[in-house]
């Protein structure tokens, strides 16, 4: 077996084990308590890319992590007082500089879609992975970002081979409620960055 054959099978087995027991392996896990379990006999097979700043298109600091705990300190900013009661998380953000921070295990609910549905087929957040990206829907994503999504998608993939044919915005789950993630997000960029990663 050669250097190369054994570096590119080393590369592909530690993709294949990034996940444990639903949760990232090396990255930062907030754990909330909003979820709920998810039925052992229910696929997971969908991927859905939000966005979300807090404040309002203000990015940095620990308050989307804090929002996401339910423990968003509502003195901090008048915007808060209106959303610190919700009870709301996604599996996972990626920040602007391309940090991955998790919340939720992927085998369990995160609360991310609210009313929705996806090909007919209603109540998301039964059968999708949540994703936030760190932004706003026109102010344009970091290439950190993109390549962090990719990285993650494909993880995801290998773990749940279900999402690979569908990945989808907040957006087009509730098109009536959502905008997000919004004109500025790239899918075509997006899918080459997956397609390179």
């Amino acid at each position: 077996m050669t250097k190369n054959f054994k570096n590119k099978l080393s590369i592909k087995q530690n993709n294949n084990t990034r996940i444990i027991s639903g949760w990232l392996v090396n990255e930062e896990q907030h754990k909330s308590p909003h979820f709920s379990v998810r039925d052992k006999n229910e696929t997971i097979c969908l991927l859905v890319v939000h966005n979300i700043s807090l404040p309002p298109k203000k990015f940095g600091g620990d308050y989307i992590t804090d929002f996401f705990l339910g423990k968003l300190d509502v003195n901090v900013h008048p915007y808060f007082e209106n959303i610190a009661q919700l009870k709301v998380s996604a599996h996972c953000l990626i920040k602007r500089n391309g940090q991955v921070i998790q919340y939720v295990s992927f085998d369990d609910k995160a609360w991310h879609a609210g009313v929705s549905s996806y090909q007919g087929k209603e109540k998301c957040n039964d059968y999708s992975i949540g994703i936030e990206l760190e932004g706003a829907d026109d102010i344009p994503y970091t290439q950190e970002q993109y390549l962090a999504l990719a990285e993650l998608t494909q993880t995801l993939q290998l773990n749940y081979p279900e999402i690979k044919d569908n990945i989808t915005g907040h957006s087009d789950i509730a098109p009536q409620r959502k905008t997000d993630p919004g004109n500025a997000f790239n899918w075509k960029h997006f899918y080459h960055c997956l397609k390179s990663s």
